[in-house]
């Protein structure tokens, strides 16, 4: 069987990821079937394994590469920025924009999380931990220690929060409400409200 034209191998494989992290989304990676992530596609089941031999090195697939490019973007945010303020609120915008482009991918983790113990617990820890740790150690480098130096766990609390409301689709709203507080409450976390004054 001839292989197909690499364009076309590599549309297809973004559109089987597109339509994976759809699956994933609503159903978990125990729930999706992959002759249904196949047909929203467009493509037969042994295509999809042409691309992906199983369900997990899909679901694999979707997890890194979604969270691959947040990667790039965190490091831009804190590479740029000299101070611990600056550098948390373009953090927290590259966050939001990347959500904006994924909500999909948002609901993959928020099941995930739920869920710890699940066969694709360990592949979100595995790209969600670095994240983590390289927004850590940015605000730490440039003197964002919240009153008691729990730094991890502001910035988990804020990216938790903009994780589901946006995995929570239109009912984020109505439970968040209008407009997006996240940059105050991550500056209020950080720095306290001293620190918002000063941090800048």
């Amino acid at each position: 069987m001839a292989r197909p034209p690499k364009h076309d191998s590599e549309r297809t494989r973004e559109e089987l990821l597109a339509a994976a992290a759809r699956e994933f989304g609503e159903k978990g990676l125990e729930g999706a079937r992959l002759e249904d992530i196949a047909r929203a596609a467009g493509i037969s089941r042994p295509s999809l394994l042409y691309h992906f031999p199983s369900k997990e090195r899909l679901y694999e697939a979707v997890v890194r590469e979604g969270l691959g490019g947040l990667g790039e973007r965190l490091a831009e945010a804190f590479a740029r920025r000299a101070t611990a303020r600056t550098a948390l609120l373009a953090a927290v915008r590259a966050f939001r924009a990347f959500l904006a482009r994924r909500p999909e991918l948002a609901r993959v983790l928020v099941r995930e999380l739920l869920s710890p113990g699940g066969p694709g617990g360990e592949v979100v820890l595995g790209e969600i931990v670095p994240l983590l740790d390289l927004v850590e150690r940015g605000l730490r480098a440039r003197g964002g220690r919240p009153r008691g130096g729990r730094v991890r766990e502001a910035v988990v609390t804020v990216a938790a929060s903009m994780l589901l409301r946006r995995a929570s689709g239109e009912l984020g709203e109505r439970l968040w409400g209008a407009g997006d507080g996240s940059e105050r409450m991550a500056e209020a976390l950080v720095f306290g409200r001293r620190g918002v004054r000063e941090a800048g």
